[in-house]
């Protein structure tokens, strides 16, 4: 089966299919950290320093790369729960709604980040997840995943506020508020398409 949308496969493939995928990529991000600390740190320049041409090339791979394993630890396990939860929804759909939090929260934390500043990270994608998945429910007005954004609001919430609250001086609150908006407006643009009746002429 070479469809990716999750939506024509049975529950146990869907949820296979997730779980293999956010496996895959948690592992990368290991991966790209052991790298980056074997070469002395030589994948940091790879992050987004702000308002420069030359580092719009490192929107995307800025998202993927860390500074130190406590970084990427802070961020696997989040990202591993919200990426099932999402992905759960179809493959396709869900890497649509990557692609969009990706890019648009690079190009954001290009944009009004502090000067001379480095932002890499899984954590934009993560806020972004998380935006997603609370008005999700709401925009396909599916009462299973309203449950399921009420649920991760209530784990999450607090941490998400204060990841995104300006006085917070040791993360990137830009990139966390830009990934969390683009992860609301990523419900509405991948919102599911309700099936209407065919009307056919005679």
């Amino acid at each position: 089966m070479t469809d990716l949308d999750t939506r024509q496969w049975g529950t146990a493939d869907r949820a296979k299919a997730a779980v293999w995928l956010m496996a895959g990529w948690i592992a990368l991000l290991w991966v790209l950290e052991a790298v980056d600390y074997a070469t002395g740190h030589a994948l940091d320049t790879y992050g987004i320093t702000p308002r420069d041409p030359a580092e719009l090339a490192h929107v995307v791979p800025a998202s993927f790369l860390h500074f130190g394993f406590d970084h990427v630890a802070s961020n696997s396990i989040p990202l591993m729960v919200l990426g099932l939860l999402a992905a759960l929804g179809g493959i396709r759909r869900f890497l649509g709604v990557v692609a969009l939090i990706i890019v648009a929260d690079g190009l954001g934390v290009w944009l009004i980040s502090p000067s001379y500043t480095n932002t890499a990270g899984a954590s934009g994608l993560v806020f972004g997840l998380f935006g997603y998945l609370l008005v999700r429910g709401f925009v396909d007005r599916r009462l299973l995943d309203v449950v399921v954004g009420l649920l991760v609001a209530a784990v999450w919430g607090s941490s998400i506020l204060l990841g995104i609250s300006p006085t917070n001086t040791t993360v990137s609150w830009q990139g966390h508020l830009v990934g969390l908006l683009a992860g609301v407006a990523a419900a509405f643009l991948f919102r599911r398409r309700r099936r209407g009746t065919a009307m056919t002429a005679a």
